[in-house]
């Protein structure tokens, strides 16, 4: 009978790859975007996402229909962008970048979520990040303040 030392199996399991592939149980965060049928901005925001291991499922939604649902996923009108999106109980209104996603994920803050009002050039679908124009990200508390959650100079 052959024994395998711990040493010999993990680098058998090196050599097979099969170590180093992230576990099937974390799987990638589903976003649920809600957009206008006519905004190409919107996709390009989500095809960033995609390549960011984010997983995306779009909605689209005529104007009158999308304000509507901004408003009741608690978006203040101050806020509002072109998408609206949702992850894991958070709400993400426009051009949100994939950092600031993942560190809300991680940090769990008690609030509606995440907004960049308006559509800053430069932003993650908005054009190239190498001419962007300085933005926040606001953090939408559940009472409808806002605080600055992070900030991104001009290029």
């Amino acid at each position: 009978m052959t024994h395998l030392s711990r040493r010999t199996a993990l680098l058998a399991l090196a050599a097979s790859g099969l170590a180093f592939r992230p576990a099937l149980a974390q799987a990638a965060p589903m976003l649920r975007v809600v957009k206008d049928p006519n905004c190409g901005c919107c996709e390009s925001w989500v095809e960033i996402l995609q390549a960011e291991g984010f997983a995306a499922k779009v909605e689209l939604m005529e104007f009158d229909a999308l304000q509507a649902h901004k408003a009741a996923s608690g978006i203040p009108a101050a806020m509002v962008s072109c998408h609206t999106a949702h992850v894991e109980g958070y709400a993400l209104e426009g051009h949100v970048p994939a950092a600031d996603i993942r560190r809300l994920l991680a940090e769990r803050p008690q609030a509606v979520g995440l907004a960049v009002p308006g559509m800053p050039f430069g932003s993650p679908g908005m054009g190239p990040e190498s001419e962007r124009e300085a933005y926040e990200v606001h953090l939408i508390r559940k009472d409808g303040t806002t605080e600055v959650f992070s900030s991104y100079d001009a290029a």
